[in-house]
């Protein structure tokens, strides 16, 4: 069954409620959640992120937020904390959480000859966790891999002050059992640009950023 999805204008006035597809087909204006993960202090804090699943409807393949998703219609800003168990396996309460505040973000493509206008009013979040990442268990129908980063190289490279970044990780190899999608991890490492990462603006990136280097 398709996910429903609460729908807005760009005031964010409720409009009723509409299919993935369609908000995705007509540009309608949604919530997600954002939650970053960080490890390490001072000059050696790392951010972590994941590589999307090569089959997403948008912006497969690139790397992105450590643990995000869409509310569900009805679904709480603290419901939707959900998302860090189901994609890394990590049972948070929200309560844990620091709020980043929120930034409304507009990006538009074209996936397998379906375009796409995602409009999303992003609640952010961060939050310390020191676990390996070869302990998180990766939801493979979202998640290929999760890396780190040093943040302050990740901050030069959103800046435009440096042109790649370097990053560890481990990345899944999906199998099927019984119906399930399981997998072991390896480890990757993988030198990025820019362009690597789902493209929500330098000002999300910068702003995200720098609230990460105050957990």
């Amino acid at each position: 069954m398709e996910e429903l999805f609460d729908i807005y204008d760009e005031a964010m006035t409720p409009l009723g409620v509409a299919p993935r597809s369609e908000v995705h087909a007509k540009g309608y204006w949604h919530q997600s959640f954002h939650c970053w993960i960080v490890c390490g202090e001072g000059q050696e804090r790392m951010v972590l992120f994941q590589k999307r699943n090569s089959l997403k409807d948008t912006f497969p393949g690139l790397y992105d937020i450590t643990a995000a998703g869409h509310l569900s219609a009805g679904e709480t800003v603290n419901q939707a904390a959900r998302e860090l168990e189901e994609e890394l396996g990590l049972p948070l309460p929200f309560e844990a959480l620091t709020s980043l505040g929120a930034i409304q973000n507009e990006n538009m493509g074209e996936v397998r000859g379906v375009p796409f206008i995602d409009r999303e009013y992003n609640h952010l979040f961060g939050v310390r966790c020191d676990q390996p990442l070869s302990s998180y268990t990766l939801q493979a129908t979202e998640v290929e891999g999760l890396y780190q980063a040093p943040l302050i190289d990740m901050l030069a490279l959103f800046q435009g002050t440096r042109e790649t970044l370097e990053a560890n990780g481990v990345t899944l190899n999906p199998i099927r059992l019984e119906g399930k999608s399981l997998g072991s991890l390896q480890p990757s490492h993988v030198t990025l640009r820019q362009d690597d990462f789902v493209p929500h603006g330098d000002a999300y990136y910068l702003h995200v950023l720098q609230a990460l280097r105050t957990l």
